[in-house]
């Protein structure tokens, strides 16, 4: 997918940059795979918000994608390619020899007609699916599973993929785009090939108002609240509080380690890489 830029008729268009979506399908999406998505406005159960700064936005289906690929040897044929307002990558139609349809998410260089087919010791192909103990080393994959039969969890946004880089035992090395090596148990499926709209991170949506289409509100530094808002507010004229930065209830907002997940501290070969700041 290209990139397209507006001449500057507006203020807003000057800088606005956006994905080129005219090769996917025009049309509505498929009518059994789509279902009523409700905007949750950042509230729980309760009402309360828990995810400031969201509400609004432009009104959506979900579609069902299938994540799991448990419809073995049985070839499929990618009808079209689809934009999905759920996700940043693109997803595709299949239809199996069966008539039924399924959603896939959609890698490059895929293409309407393409066949594609899951299950065990499959043809080394962009969209086939099967085993990480059945892929090569040093092959592309996404949409992978930590557990088998868990369904894909792992390299699902746009552009993204994960690498084989060894074996151990029962377990697959696999290697992180943020470059944690983790092992994965090695009858669990991965799709081959890169997820597509690489150019998802290039986009500049140029004004406010995109941003509330997408249901994000306009959001508040905490050091211009009062003290009762957030830790940073209060004070006399431009000041910070003389404390360092937290978040609004209280959690250190410079890079302090939150994961506490000892049961699977034992799957991660090597922690990811550290932030330069």
């Amino acid at each position: 997918m290209a990139l397209k830029s507006f001449k500057p008729y507006t203020k807003s268009t000057r800088g606005t940059i956006l994905v080129d979506r005219s090769d996917l399908w025009k049309g509505k999406p498929f009518k059994s795979l789509v279902s009523p998505k409700n905007s949750m406005k950042g509230r729980n159960n309760n009402g309360h918000i828990t995810s400031i700064n969201r509400a609004g936005g432009h009104k959506k289906m979900y579609r069902e994608i299938d994540f799991y690929r448990k419809k073995f040897d049985m070839p499929a044929t990618v009808e079209r390619i689809e934009y999905d307002p759920n996700r940043s990558c693109h997803i595709m139609l299949v239809k199996f020899e069966d008539n039924t349809h399924a959603y896939y998410l959609a890698p490059q260089k895929i293409n309407v007609g393409d066949k594609i087919e899951n299950g065990n010791k499959k043809e080394i192909k962009v969209g086939n699916c099967m085993p990480l103990q059945d892929i090569p080393v040093g092959i592309n994959i996404h949409n992978v599973e930590i557990q088998p039969g868990a369904g894909g969890k792992l390299a699902r946004s746009a552009g993204t993929s994960v690498t084989i880089s060894g074996l151990d035992g029962n377990y697959s090395l696999i290697k992180m785009a943020s470059g944690e090596v983790r092992k994965i148990d090695s009858r669990s499926l991965a799709t081959i090939g890169v997820l597509s709209n690489p150019d998802q991170k290039n986009i500049k949506i140029g004004k406010a108002g995109r941003s509330r289409w997408l249901g994000r509100r306009p959001h508040t530094r905490g050091v211009v609240k009062n003290p009762v808002d957030h830790p940073h507010g209060g004070g006399e004229g431009k000041t910070s509080g003389g404390r360092h930065p937290v978040s609004r209830t209280g959690q250190s907002a410079k890079g302090l380690k939150t994961r506490n997940n000892k049961r699977t501290d034992k799957f991660i070969v090597r922690r990811r890489k550290k932030r330069k700041d």
